[in-house]
């Protein structure tokens, strides 16, 4: 069993800044289950490593015997963080929070033990608050205070509009906090001032303050950015194998150990030795493969994780299915069926025979966006879009 100065260290990793680490090591050194709360708005469907980073130092804490709360915002999110935005966030419906929501525990629990896992939902408290309530909750703040937000005063002297109602999301996710009796609180770098409020209202309400980390937003693939969608430079979680693996592997070298101290569970020695390797000579694409076969191998398994590269580069095997590919269509002269290999021969997707064999054996053919499966034949009557190799791709129809 770890001690709480090694339990500490564990948790230090990756961390961008702990509020206070005496008050956290005093509550590990009671030797109870501390409550971890992390906050997520369901504001879009897909995750990204990027907000994979929070959920990993989650699944550190879990496996320390503290109770993690994964609190979905559904509430909150129908408000919008205004954190970083410039206008006001358009607020989304009730229902496609909840959409969002369910996408986000299905992705979750490839990280997370469902099982030591609490989900909970703020509207479980705050959908049961009046006017009255809100107002009370709001006279625990003074616009004063809320002003020194970046965000807010950057759009106060561009003369940017601010929304009365964005003034209530760091009120009520900091009330969250009271809600959940939180002892930590995490978050990215961007949240520290929604963070700090609740350390704040847990003082109002006679708790004790919960402590804050927050950890670092992760650059995306150009190594510039943060990982975001809307920028193009994102891996998200739901990405094929095939895709994941291309992905990594065209990171630039400066970001490989920052992404294993962010997104690895490796320990701190092995990838130490890593880096060793690297300064020796070794080739970093190989280090990079590493960190590729661990990461796929969380969100795929073992077995997508050992056949990645196999796919990575093919446009079928992510799944995308041009809409001009090149139709071919040839008898199947009376036999019920016919082996992958005679179709890639007289589709032209293949020179000759031992082509078409040798792309076969290294699983270089999709049929319908999916690896093709062991002792594929194609059945009389039936059309399958069919890439052999990265280039080489058409819509086969085997007439009977």
């Amino acid at each position: 069993m770890m001690t709480p100065e090694q339990q500490l260290a564990l948790i230090k990793r990756g961390c961008d800044e702990l509020i206070q680490e005496d008050e956290l090591l005093a509550r590990l050194r009671e030797g109870r289950p501390l409550r971890i709360k992390a906050g997520f708005d369901p504001t879009a469907p897909d995750l990204h490593l990027g907000h994979t980073v929070l959920i990993n130092k989650l699944r550190t804490f879990q496996e320390l015997g503290h109770e993690v709360m994964f609190l979905i915002g559904d509430f909150t999110g129908m408000i919008g963080d205004p954190t970083g935005k410039n206008v006001t966030r358009k607020p989304l419906t009730r229902e496609q929070v909840l959409e969002n929501a369910k996408s986000y525990e299905e992705q979750v629990f490839k990280i997370l033990d469902r099982d030591r896992t609490r989900v909970v939902f703020n509207s479980e408290w705050m959908g049961q608050k009046s006017a009255a309530d809100l107002i009370a909750l709001a006279s625990q703040y003074t616009v004063t205070r809320m002003m020194e937000r970046d965000d807010f005063t950057k759009r106060f002297q561009s003369q940017q509009p601010i929304a009365i109602h964005e003034f209530l999301y760091p009120l009520i996710q900091g009330y969250d906090s009271v809600a959940l009796e939180a002892d930590v609180e995490l978050g990215g770098t961007d949240q520290k001032f929604n963070l700090l409020m609740g350390r704040t209202l847990q003082g109002r309400f006679d708790q004790k303050p919960q402590v804050i980390l927050t950890m670092p937003i992760l650059e995306g693939l150009d190594g510039v950015q943060k990982m975001s969608k809307s920028l193009g430079n994102y891996i998200g979680v739901s990405d094929a194998p095939g895709e994941m693996y291309q992905k990594l592997l065209s990171m630039p070298d400066v970001l490989i150990w920052r992404y294993f101290e962010l997104l690895s569970f490796r320990p701190l020695e092995e990838v130490d030795g890593f880096r060793r390797e690297v300064d020796a000579g070794c080739n970093p694409q190989d280090i990079k493969k590493r960190l590729a076969e661990e990461i796929i191998t969380r969100f795929h398994g073992a077995e997508a994780a050992a056949s990645a590269h196999k796919a990575a580069g093919n446009v079928l095997g992510r799944g995308e299915i041009p809409e001009d590919v090149p139709e071919v269509c040839f008898s199947s002269e009376g036999q019920p069926d016919l082996p992958l290999a005679a179709v890639l021969n007289r589709a032209g997707l293949a020179k000759n025979s031992a082509a078409a064999k040798d792309v076969i054996q290294r699983g270089g053919v999709f049929v319908d966006g999916q690896p093709a499966p062991d002792g594929f034949r194609m059945q009389a009557g039936t059309t399958h879009v069919i890439q052999a190799g990265k280039k080489a791709i058409a819509r086969v129809t085997l007439e009977k």
